[in-house]
């Protein structure tokens, strides 16, 4: 899948395993699973680091096929789940530090360029998490207040 705002193709990317079944490594139950993310959620490990220290640490390649639920069902389970999806809040993040950069570098219309980018894709992916129900109707995203999250 090509890049959204660049003539990038993307083709550069990890493999997932071929075969969705438990690994003959993986000695862990899935109860064993569940309590290493519930741990990590609670160290303020967001989804996404806890698959890859469950990857590198654990030699667990994939925990959907193992415990037959994905991470974020666990933590939506246990009530560990954050306000915001992950990736809506990573962009978010990212737009309000190139805010940051913008203020002190007011000339820098690459980057205000990038900005207006970004911003559509937060605008395109609350959308999405509208219609999902995994934030709430009202959400919008303003410069303003994410400044101040």
């Amino acid at each position: 899948m090509g890049r959204l705002h660049t003539h990038n193709h993307g083709k550069s990317h990890s493999i997932r395993p071929i075969e969705l079944k438990k690994p003959s490594w993986v000695t862990q139950t899935p109860e064993e699973i569940e309590q290493l993310i519930i741990k990590y959620a609670n160290d303020g490990l967001k989804q996404s680091q806890i698959g890859v220290k469950l990857r590198d640490q654990h030699a667990i390649p994939l925990v959907k096929p193992i415990i037959k639920k994905s991470i974020s069902q666990v933590l939506e389970e246990n009530n560990l789940q954050g306000d915001l999806p992950e990736d809506l809040n990573n962009i978010v993040m990212k737009a309000v530090n190139l805010q940051k950069h913008l203020k002190d570098n007011k000339s820098d219309n690459r980057n205000r360029r990038s900005l207006e980018l970004i911003e559509a894709k937060v605008h395109r992916i609350s959308t999405h998490y509208k219609k999902e129900g995994k934030i709430p109707e009202t959400w919008k995203y303003k410069s303003v207040v994410a400044k101040l999250e």
